[in-house]
Parts: structure tokens; C-alpha cells; sequence
């Protein structure tokens, strides 16, 4: 039986309106700032309504930059991002899920050996190998490109580590009967393997298209070409010096821009992302 408790209620509602107005709030802010002039941003205190200038701050980052600061388009900067968040999270996906289904169902010398290899990777963060990576890059000449921006950052230990994980907890009666009927080993992947993994796969999705959204340091070190930076590089080339040298309407507007496409994946994989942590039952 579920005990009424009003009170105990009440109060847990409380806290959380509590907990989502402090979240909101930053949001908010920054929202309304970038629908207002410089001079009424400066001005204290500022405005907590938002203004007229919505239309004229984002069509003026989308298609020209900031002034002070960088003046590539902020439409080409999510579009590099965009391309760098994708083709990292679909090929971390595709090269973990090949790897861990070959360490899990073909037998070969050396498989525990080789998945550790990949697995001890975890512990060399993308700083710590940023050097020869750099290195190799400049030496393939894919600097100042998608593919530099990408490439260096797909392979994933995490990843394999999880679909390795995943694909244990399958019967061995399922890949049997799947011989038995003459499926190949591809066959059996993609026909059985694949739609089981669907849950997993859209759970990594979600947390490796926010990692590749989120890349600083890879992108800053690549890419010297305004026309190449993504949007996250954006936001800090925009900000070129003290508080009242920066443009801080385009800088909000920028921010909520690069907000949008995280926050877009999130809400609509959100059913997805949240099964595919959860479930156990396959």
C-alpha cells in the first residue's frame, strides 16, 4: 500500500523546482542576452526579459561573425561541428562493434592479448597522445580538414570494451543456429547481431556525438583556417579581450546555437538512450 504523504510531497516537489530553476537560470540568462543590444547588456542591471534583437544578433552570427572577434560564419562553424560530431560518433560505433564482434566470436592467436591492447588505450587520454598524433596528421596532410578533424579522435576502447561486454551475455545457442540454418559470419551480424545491439548503439550514440560536439583542444591545435573552426573554437576566438571589447549579444547567441544540436539528440533519442543503459534482458 503507498502511503498519502502531502507534506513529504510538497516538499520533494519544492526541491525540485528549486533544483531546475538553478539549473534554468544560467540558460535563461544567456537567452536573453542574446536578444539584446551590447549597451543593454552592460547596462546594471541587466534585462532579465528578452528584446527585439533576436532576428538581427542570430542572422548577424549565422552569416557574417562578430566583428571583434572571429568573423567566420557561425552557420559554416556548426556545420564543421556537426560533421565532426557525426563522423566520430558513427565511426567509433562501426569500428567498435566490428572489433568487439570479432574478439567475441572468432577464435585466432593472441584475441585476449590483442583486446587488452585496445583496452589499456583508456589510460592515454587524447593530451597525452596529442604530440604524434599531431605528428601523423601534419604528416598525412589532413590539416585544416574534416577528415584531420575526425580521424585522429574515431577509434574508441570504450566503446569496444562495451559491445564485447554486450555480445557475451548472447547464447552460444543463437550463433549455432545460425550456422546450422548457413549463415555466414556476416550474415549472422548484421541479420542478428546488429538488431539486438540497436539499444547500445543508440545509448553510445548520444554520449559520443556530445563528446565529438564538445572537442577543444583537437580541434584548436588542427585547424588554422577560420573557415575550418568548429563551434565550440568559435565561441572562444570570439571572445577577443576584456569584458567591454566583446561583442557579448553575438557571444550568447553563439552559445545557444551551439546548445541546440546536443540538446536536439538528447531529447529525441532520450527513449533510446535511457533503454540502452538500463536494459538487461535481451
Amino acid at each position: 500500500m503507498v502511503e498519502n504523504r502531502p507534506v513529504r510531497d510538497a516538499f520533494a516537489h519544492a526541491v525540485l523546482i528549486v533544483g531546475i530553476v538553478i539549473v534554468a537560470f544560467p540558460l535563461w540568462v544567456t537567452f536573453v542576452a542574446s536578444t539584446l543590444t551590447f549597451d543593454q547588456i552592460v547596462t546594471v542591471p541587466m534585462p532579465l526579459w528578452p528584446g527585439d534583437q533576436f532576428m538581427h544578433n542570430y542572422t548577424q552570427v549565422l552569416t557574417s561573425g562578430s566583428e571583434k572577434g572571429s568573423s567566420a560564419p557561425v552557420g559554416a562553424m556548426l556545420v564543421n561541428s556537426l560533421i565532426m560530431a557525426l563522423s566520430i560518433s558513427i565511426g567509433k560505433i562501426f569500428i567498435s562493434i566490428l572489433s568487439a564482434f570479432a574478439i567475441v566470436y572468432f577464435r585466432f592467436p593472441g584475441r585476449q592479448f590483442f583486446f587488452w591492447s585496445v583496452f589499456v588505450t583508456l589510460m592515454l587520454p587524447v593530451e597525452v597522445r596529442i604530440i604524434p598524433t599531431f605528428k601523423v596528421a601534419s604528416d598525412l596532410g589532413i590539416l585544416n580538414s574534416h577528415v584531420g578533424l575526425a580521424m585522429p579522435l574515431i577509434a574508441s576502447a570504450t566503446a569496444t570494451f562495451l559491445f564485447r561486454q554486450f555480445f557475451m551475455t548472447i547464447p552460444d545457442e543463437l550463433a549455432e543456429a545460425a550456422r546450422i540454418d548457413g549463415a555466414g559470419p556476416m550474415r549472422f551480424f548484421f541479420d542478428v547481431m546488429l538488431p539486438l545491439s540497436k539499444t547500445h548503439i543508440a545509448a553510445l550514440f548520444v554520449i559520443l556525438f556530445i563528446y565529438g560536439w564538445n572537442q577543444y583542444l583537437w580541434p584548436l591545435l588542427i585547424t588554422a583556417d577560420e573557415s575550418m573552426y568548429t563551434v565550440v573554437i568559435g565561441i572562444k576566438r570570439m571572445i577577443a579581450g576584456g569584458d567591454a571589447s566583446n561583442e557579448w549579444h553575438l557571444i550568447m547567441a553563439t552559445a545557444m546555437l551551439a546548445l541546440m544540436p546536443p540538446a536536439l539528440v538528447v531529447v529525441l533519442m532520450q527513449k533510446w538512450f535511457v533503454k540502452g543503459l538500463v536494459e538487461t534482458e535481451k
